[in-house]
């Protein structure tokens, strides 16, 4: 039989995963399109690398296991996978058409409840994956401002501006990489490397670690300053955090803003919005259209999305959910003993569960633990992306699953054992720093 949500007698069998994982070998590269659901971040030889389907916080493989899945598509199920009221409406475009030889009232709609739900939303267009917006914004803050030199403070996907900043940035001119730096987030000494030259200033306005008090005023107030665009990327905060993202619960108004992942719940939607004036270079100095911009059917579930996490109050419960699960994890732990080992950080809505140096080998521990999650039913890389669909009862099987596996770690760290105890090879290192790379040369 399939492991359930459960303590399992064993591992997982994954023989039809295995089948796939060999016939997708030498044919994509990688083996994945998504480096973040790709098999690098898990134990292999244990975890899943195909699901099959998924209903409300639950995912279920291509060999039929069950699990409460804590990824949720890596951020855009902020209501659930099969979500009835998005879905319904993704039907009903459905039958009346995809895309279209004109534009669609959609575009319209979902444009008007984005301006009424984003501070800095006076302008807004659409396009499908997140790098595609952030990089528009680039493009449209070097348009407006005149100016070539970015700073990076984040992750903000895989177009040259940013990936020049990273250590696999082959393939890109070195002209190109000599216009991207970075600034470390919430220190206030940094600013300064904002100046004359900048165009514009990129960051998430909070990844795990909250901003200090002040940093996000400091710089606005900077890019003011100098001439310089603010441009938040929300993907992660964007409709989770606040329906009006990051910007409106710090009360900080960027320049320009990009959305993705929760606002069509699933469906592949991005937004650029920002300042009338500065988006105003859209219409006539900047080239940027898109065949699917206007696809009928993402903008149905964003419509739908929107609705939801108002009247429903999303960001509210989910942060509820969120305290539960970190609150109970920091119990926990000081029950077990670990508390030098392990902790748990982050907003409400989206935590990280971080090891020490005293739990040896980061990726390992990690490894150990997501290892034990998985024979438990519990679908996990680290973080807890809290959505809507997250009940009691799916908090409550977290929990007692981090009571069994936190003192195995325990153990595992005593006997010098983690290694060992692994019945596969730990997951890689992910591809994504935030901070003390190529940072801008002072003047």
């Amino acid at each position: 039989m399939p492991n359930t949500v459960a303590l399992n007698a064993a591992f997982p069998v994954i023989t039809a995963s295995d089948a796939l994982w060999a016939r997708a070998h030498g044919l994509i590269p990688a083996g994945t399109q998504t480096l973040a659901k790709g098999p690098q971040q898990y134990v292999k030889g244990v975890a899943p690398k195909y699901l099959r389907r998924g209903k409300g916080a639950r995912v279920w493989d291509v060999d039929g296991n069950e699990y409460v899945d804590f990824n949720m598509a890596i951020g855009p199920l902020v209501l659930g996978y099969a979500y009835p009221a998005v879905d319904a409406a993704i039907r009903r475009q459905l039958e009346d058409g995809i895309t279209f030889s004109l534009m669609h009232p959609l575009e319209v709609e979902v444009a008007e409840m984005i301006r009424d739900l984003v501070p800095c939303a006076e302008m807004v267009r659409f396009a499908k994956q997140g790098c595609d917006v952030t990089s528009a914004a680039i493009r449209v803050a070097r348009a407006f401002t005149g100016r070539d030199q970015v700073l990076c403070c984040g992750y903000h996907g895989w177009h040259d501006f940013y990936i020049a900043v990273t250590d696999r940035n082959r393939g890109i001119p070195q002209a190109v990489q000599d216009l991207s730096y970075t600034i470390d987030f919430n220190n206030l000494d940094m600013l300064e490397a904002i100046d004359e030259r900048t165009a514009c200033v990129i960051l998430e306005p909070v990844v795990f670690e909250e901003p200090k008090a002040g940093f996000l005023e400091a710089l606005r107030d900077r890019c003011r300053q100098v001439g310089a665009l603010l441009i938040f990327d929300e993907m992660w905060t964007g409709f989770r955090v606040d329906v009006g993202g990051a910007q409106r619960k710090y009360g900080v108004t960027p320049d320009l803003s990009t959305f993705s992942k929760a606002i069509a719940n699933g469906m592949p939607l991005s937004v650029l919005c920002g300042r009338a004036d500065v988006m105003q270079v859209l219409e006539k100095d900047v080239f940027w259209f898109t065949t699917f911009g206007g696809e009928a059917l993402s903008l149905a579930a964003a419509q739908a999305t929107m609705t939801e996490l108002v009247a429903q109050r999303v960001p509210a419960r989910i942060a509820e959910q969120g305290r539960k699960v970190r609150d109970g994890f920091l119990r926990i732990a000081r029950d077990a003993g670990v508390t030098d080992l392990v902790g748990c950080m982050g907003l409400d809505c989206r935590t990280i569960v971080t090891f020490s140096a005293a739990a040896g080998n980061a990726l390992e521990a990690k490894s150990l633990v997501q290892q034990e999650l998985i024979k438990r039913g519990v679908l996990w890389t680290g973080t807890h992306a809290m959505s809507f669909s997250h009940t009691d009862a799916d908090v409550h099987h977290l929990l007692t699953a981090y009571e069994e596996v936190l003192p195995i770690l325990g153990e595992a760290v005593r006997l010098g054992k983690v290694r060992e105890w692994l019945k596969g090879e730990p997951v890689e290192p992910v591809f994504r720093r935030t901070s003390n790379f190529n940072l801008k040369p002072r003047t």
